[in-house]
């Protein structure tokens, strides 16, 4: 509960940071709060929060709505739908649980994108003390394996037009960071199961894996997964360089040949 609260403490501070004007935020159900949506608001950027039981009462109407509806069809609803397929080789995941899997070969996912004006539905929980509110939206992503099938449907509260590609857009951009940066520190670097507690030491241990990551995602003479470039450059000084003089902002050999 500590480490929620202190996300909680954080993501404001951050926006105070952060030139955010003109942005849309995207941030999980943690992040879902009030006085958030509103500091989004007031830096002149657009929101889209995930809607999840942190907040049952909105979370339970949204669904029932968006269930009615897609049982009639969505007839005489204003709603806009976008629809995208992917096809991709083996991969690990997190999908639809936190625990990893291997997808297999040739998964397709089939992602589809429904938004509803707010000013559709009837009065929503609280719905004045959310700054800015003006669309629902419902995601369900579809994913085709080798040898079964899963679904998992998701809820959003946004700021945005009912505008479903735009929207949906933003999420698939919010979820490739969740799994290109989040999933690989912890698979690759065991962030998750890191036991550094004492003083500043998890903050200093998490910058230097970021720090990481980004050099050997940067050094592209060896093409290989993140986790291979780590141990490669465990057991192999000269490359061990030349991920170091990848991560300079105007990467040199000048490096590499004062090291040797």
């Amino acid at each position: 509960m500590s480490e929620k609260s202190n996300e909680i403490t954080a993501i404001p501070a951050l926006l105070e940071m952060l030139d955010i004007s003109g942005c849309i935020i995207t941030i999980d159900a943690m992040g879902t709060q009030k006085s958030i949506a509103q500091k989004i608001i007031a830096a002149g950027s657009d929101y889209i929060l995930s809607l999840k039981d942190n907040h049952p009462t909105l979370h339970q109407q949204v669904k029932n709505w968006f269930e009615i509806a897609q049982s009639l069809g969505f007839k005489d609803v204003d709603v806009n739908i976008s629809q995208r397929v992917e096809k991709a080789k083996s991969l690990w995941g997190r999908f639809p649980s936190t625990k990893l899997f291997k997808t297999g070969h040739h998964r397709i996912e089939n992602r589809q994108v429904y938004t509803v004006p707010v000013s559709k539905l009837p009065g929503l929980h609280e719905q004045n003390l959310w700054a800015g509110l003006t669309t629902v939206v419902m995601v369900i992503r579809s994913i085709q394996h080798w040898n079964q099938t899963t679904q998992e449907v998701q809820f959003y509260i946004t700021s945005l037009g009912s505008h479903a590609h735009k929207i949906g857009s933003a999420i698939r951009q919010h979820w490739g960071i969740e799994n290109s940066v989040h999933w690989t520190l912890d698979v690759t670097f065991n962030e998750d199961g890191s036991r550094i507690r004492s003083l500043h030491s998890p903050q200093n241990f998490a910058l230097l894996r970021r720090i990481a990551l980004n050099a050997l995602e940067r050094e592209s003479s060896f093409h290989r997964s993140i986790r291979q470039k780590s141990r490669r450059a465990a057991m192999n000084d000269r490359y061990m360089v030349s991920v170091l003089a990848a991560a300079l902002p105007n990467s040199t050999r000048e490096l590499e040949s004062t090291c040797q």
